[in-house]
């Protein structure tokens, strides 16, 4: 499970690409087209497409290898107490940033977000709804958990009474029935420990269809769990104020369950205290074969998830071949389920179009289409249209600074690790000089 249009990826593809149209090797791409499969869903074949600038909207679907083109994804919300923090963006929009605010009275609790719509949870909310914008429906079923733990306020143990996680949503295709259950979670607002494996248990439960489920996940569809949280795990051991050796190893026991029943799992640590240590968060998603990503502004998700992929698809590239000119690094836009749309520059007249998916494991695939193409004016929508893909590519330049900066941090902690294994004692008996 990787984030869609790495930087590295997408330079790699360009590379590659361009090669091609120098030297063309036909034999090589008809093997690669068996690796990526692309169907273009957008313009249809004889449509003549008409705009006023000289870039013309496509639309398809990039399936890499033999992988499922449905999907069951569940989106997992910690809803624990410290959400309700600032998330360090303006989530709503309303011009104020919330922020902690200390009480200059040492009696008087500090305020812990002086815009509570801007907390860690309105950003989770923000980023599961910005996930949906780029999903279709009819391939990929959502469904919704939330987890956090109810303890004892003077104790600060758990209460036990098995509701540590709920399910807001089952999996289903109506996301319109999704996104009122994320108003819901929303709205209820964040309280208690953070239980980690009581998340990962019921996404599963419904995923995998077992004893109890209000789902009915199809069963050829890929399986996926989005976990978002802004801690470590406090519950279901000792105090919920307390991180206890068996609250993260409870964790990683559920995601092996998850492995066991082919789910793949990715985790997304929000803010320094969930990736300082992150030793749950990354073994959860190794174990199931999925992506630890941290995020040190918590606000940042609400882009970053709606920028991953679990389709293996890293990247989709598009050239005009009668130009001989690429569409813009950040035109052609991808979703998580391998759908793709945006524009490719292009002439009045016909105009041969190749689009081009790298995979993950290192295949690619072309496919090859005419477009006719004529002069029009442009219309208040068209035009509105055109702002906002200026704006979604800016803000897609936004995303690649702090992909780059994830790869910065991974990059930092390979290396922490090796010095540390550099640095440790010798078991080896020391010899006199």
């Amino acid at each position: 499970m990787i984030p869609s249009r790495r930087p590295l990826a997408a330079a790699t593809l360009v590379l590659a690409l361009a090669a091609e149209l120098v030297a063309p090797a036909p034999r090589a791409l008809a093997q690669d087209a068996n690796g990526v499969q692309i169907e273009i869903r957008s313009p249809r074949p004889g449509e003549t497409i008409r705009n006023k600038t000289d870039m013309a909207p496509l639309a398809g679907l990039a399936i890499a290898g033999e992988r499922p083109t449905a999907f069951e994804v569940i989106v997992v919300i910690d809803v624990s107490g410290s959400t309700e923090y600032p998330s360090g963006i303006d989530v709503n929009g309303d011009g104020v940033l919330g922020e902690t605010q200390r009480s200059p009275i040492s009696s008087q609790p500090d305020t812990a977000n002086t815009d509570p719509a801007d907390s860690v949870l309105g950003a989770e909310i923000a980023a599961a709804k910005a996930l949906l914008d780029g999903l279709d429906p009819t391939r990929v079923h959502v469904g919704v958990v939330s987890f956090s733990g109810e303890v004892d306020p003077i104790t600060q143990r758990r209460l036990g009474r098995g509701d540590d996680a709920l399910l807001e949503q089952a999996l289903t295709p109506d996301y319109a029935a999704v996104r009122r259950s994320l108003e819901a979670v929303l709205l209820r607002g964040p309280n208690g420990g953070t239980n980690m494996q009581a998340g990962v248990k019921l996404a599963l439960r419904e995923l995998a269809g077992l004893p109890g489920a209000v789902s009915r996940p199809r069963p050829q569809a890929k399986k996926v769990i989005l976990f978002l949280t802004d801690g470590k795990p406090s519950l279901p051991f000792g105090f919920a104020n307390v991180e206890d050796k068996e609250d993260m190893l409870a964790a990683i026991d559920a995601a092996q369950l998850a492995k066991v029943a082919g789910v793949m799992l990715n985790v997304y640590g929000l803010g320094p205290s969930a990736i300082d240590y992150p030793v749950a968060a990354t073994e959860m998603a190794k174990v199931t074969g999925g992506l630890y990503t941290p995020v040190r502004r918590p606000g940042d998700i609400v882009a970053l998830l709606s920028g991953v992929s679990f389709a293996n698809v890293e990247d989709v590239v598009a050239v005009n071949l009668t130009l001989m000119e690429w569409a813009g690094p950040n035109d052609i836009l991808l979703a998580p389920d391998g759908s793709f749309q945006g524009f490719v520059p292009v002439r009045a007249g016909k105009n041969r179009i190749r689009v081009s998916a790298l995979a993950s494991d290192g295949t690619r695939g072309s496919k090859e289409f005419d477009i006719d193409f004529a002069q029009a004016a442009m219309s208040d929508l068209e035009l509105s249209a055109e702002r906002d893909r200026i704006r979604q590519r800016n803000k897609e330049i936004q995303l690649r600074l702090e992909r780059e900066r994830q790869n910065a941090f991974r990059k930092q902690e390979r290396e922490r690790v090796l010095e540390i294994g550099i640095e440790k004692p010798s078991d080896a008996p020391k010899t006199g000089p």
